[in-house]
């Protein structure tokens, strides 16, 4: 039994008549009755009684036909839902997020997606590298936003970097610069109230591991908060605070200095910024046009925050 089959089915019923139904499936009548024919014969019984006049449906027929009629619409329910999923007009994204990345890149991302496809759902989940790849794992998630400083399962996930992104030092626009130079050194930063962050924080653990390398010390005045609170109150003049330079867009209330090479030969410190998918899982096409969002904003944020922030360079990597 197929489809073709019972749509043909259905419109001999309609007319009562093999010749019209024909017609209107634009079928010659010999391929409709091969294809009713062929339904009895699958089915064991008859479902038409033909005579000159036109065909009735016999008792078997009579039982088929409402659920003829509800297979094919199913079958044409099921055809809709797939076009308007295939054409963004519904649909679901499910994105995760560093809360680093939510104030900053994820805002432009949101926005520019939903200002073209209104009509898809879209879910955010604000937590740490680690718990966004647990919720990834979990199915709970279609999409993250990470920072890839650890090792990455590659037979679990599949992971792009987008940008390499410089750590600074930021401090209120209206008291005086930490430094003169183009530059701080990490020994001169540690000596500097600072504003510290939640432990939650990738970029806390990131911090702390390249002051314990450099056997430094920072003095902290502040410790525990959140990025919204850190920025206000390095705004106010409380402290400095080390972030990522992405935050620094739009916000004028903040200057900001390179972090020097904490060793000769090194980088300064930075970190990089993937998305990252389940590798066996193939993305639906609202997903694959957020990831193409997500990469198309991670360009433009790259351009504006000039010499602290580049593109990765790979197109694909696992780390």
């Amino acid at each position: 039994m197929n489809l073709e089959q019972l749509r043909s089915f259905v419109e001999v019923a309609r007319f009562g008549n093999f010749t019209r139904a024909a017609e209107e499936l634009y079928l010659a009548q010999p391929s409709l009755s091969r294809q009713i024919a062929a339904l009895e014969h699958d089915l064991g019984t008859q479902l038409f009684h033909r005579a000159r006049g036109g065909s009735t449906l016999t008792i078997a027929g009579e039982s088929l036909l409402p659920l003829a009629r509800r297979m094919l619409a199913d079958a044409e329910s099921v055809r809709r839902e797939l076009a308007e999923l295939a054409g963004l007009e519904r649909g679901r994204v499910r994105l995760g997020a560093t809360p680093t990345l939510c104030i900053s890149l994820v805002a432009e991302v949101l926005s520019a997606f939903h200002a073209e496809h209104p009509a898809i759902e879209l879910h955010l989940s604000e937590q740490g590298s680690r718990r966004l790849l647990d919720e990834l794992a979990g199915g709970e998630l279609d999409l993250a936003l990470i920072t890839t400083t650890d090792a990455v399962p590659a037979e679990r996930f599949t992971v792009t970097p987008l940008l390499v992104e410089e750590l600074v030092v930021i401090s209120s626009a209206d008291r005086p610069p930490v430094t003169s130079g183009d530059t701080i050194e990490f020994a001169d930063v540690a000596a500097l109230p600072q504003i510290v962050f939640s432990s939650s924080y990738d970029l806390r653990r990131a911090t702390d591991a390249a002051f314990a390398a450099a056997d430094l010390t920072p003095e902290a005045v502040l410790e525990g908060a959140e990025m919204d609170a850190v920025l206000r109150f390095v705004e106010r003049g409380l402290g400095v605070a080390i972030v990522p330079a992405m935050v620094l867009i739009d916000r004028p209330g903040l200057r900001s200095v390179r972090l020097a090479a904490t060793a000769p030969g090194r980088r300064p410190l930075e970190r990089t910024i993937s998305v990252a998918r389940p590798a066996d899982v193939a993305p639906a096409a609202a997903v694959d046009v957020m990831r193409h969002t997500i990469t198309a904003s991670a360009t433009a944020f790259a351009a504006r925050a000039g010499a602290t922030m580049r593109l990765a360079g790979a197109t694909t990597a696992a780390r």
